[in-house]
């Protein structure tokens, strides 16, 4: 039988990153999550954090923190039934898109009651090897699986706009967005990860699906590729609900006109996990069907 407390040190550990950050949350000393580790390891007979600036868990880590997770949302769905049992606030670990969050999630969070949420700010393109490694348990995905042990609910398609002020667009692309000034013309990229920019070049352009060289302000922030737009300081991929205000009077246009993104989007999650997490899909499939295309 696996120490709950040990389970519980092993994934603070894992996702606060440090033994101390781990033990300010359980409440504990640092020596007292390292025994308990210690011990957790003793038993598995293997190495389940590795140690380091962050600590992260091995691969068996991983598989015990899923564990402990999926005992926790059992022991939610349970308390239901058994109101004495009162085990608190359940903390739910899930992989969102930034653009996502920025648009249309909180609604659903906030709809949905009785759990804490850790939320793990990824592109909708990788979000998905969050719950394949077991670090979450459900994301907001683009691929629509399947994966192993996991159910998928179609959302919808998050709209985007390729945006820019018209003073920008009057320096950098003054004879509309062409290959050639493209490939010159400042953009804004949320990370490596992101793809948006090259996948709209390349419908533009009729290029290649390769991502588009094209120079690349970077900032991981849904709000700032707003502001920095509205400024002039690069052009972006905006999801259509933060911009239509923008797009409405002026202060930021379209590079070619009525050329939006649509990305599809996927509430994926695990299946042991489902009865737990059906408050939370209710919300996240109602907020969809308010916020997003098709």
């Amino acid at each position: 039988m696996l120490d709950p407390a040990q389970l519980a040190a092993l994934s603070a550990v894992h996702r606060r990153g440090s033994f101390d950050l781990a033990a300010a949350e359980l409440h504990v000393t640092p020596s007292a999550i390292s025994q308990r580790i210690k011990a957790l390891e003793e038993v598995a007979g293997t190495l389940l954090i590795r140690r380091g600036q962050p600590c992260t868990a091995t691969a068996t880590g991983l598989r015990l923190i899923r564990h402990h997770d999926e005992v926790a949302l059992l022991e939610t769905t349970l308390a239901a039934d058994l109101p004495g049992l009162a085990p608190g606030l359940a903390t739910l670990r899930i992989a969102v898109n930034a653009d996502s969050l920025a648009t249309w999630v909180i609604p659903a969070l906030a709809a949905t009651t009785g759990f804490l949420f850790d939320l793990v700010i990824d592109d909708q393109d990788v979000s998905q090897d969050w719950l394949r490694r077991g670090e979450v348990v459900a994301a907001i995905t683009s691929h629509p699986g399947p994966l192993q042990g996991c159910d998928t609910i179609p959302l919808g398609a998050l709209r985007f706009r390729a945006t820019a002020s018209p003073a920008y667009m009057a320096r950098w692309l003054p004879q509309g967005a062409t290959p050639q000034a493209l490939a010159k013309a400042p953009a804004l990229t949320f990370s490596d990860k992101d793809r948006l920019q090259s996948r709209w070049i390349t419908r533009q352009t009729g290029g290649t699906s390769r991502r588009a060289a094209t120079p690349c302000h970077r900032m991981a922030s849904s709000q700032a590729f707003v502001d920095a737009c509205l400024a002039g300081l690069g052009w972006g991929m905006n999801p259509e609900a933060l911009v239509n205000g923008h797009l409405a009077n002026g202060t930021l246009v379209e590079l070619v006109p009525d050329t939006p993104l649509d990305v599809d989007l996927h509430w994926q999650f695990t299946r042991l996990a489902a009865p737990a997490l059906r408050p939370l899909t209710e919300a996240i499939r109602a907020a969809a069907r308010r916020a997003l295309v098709g």
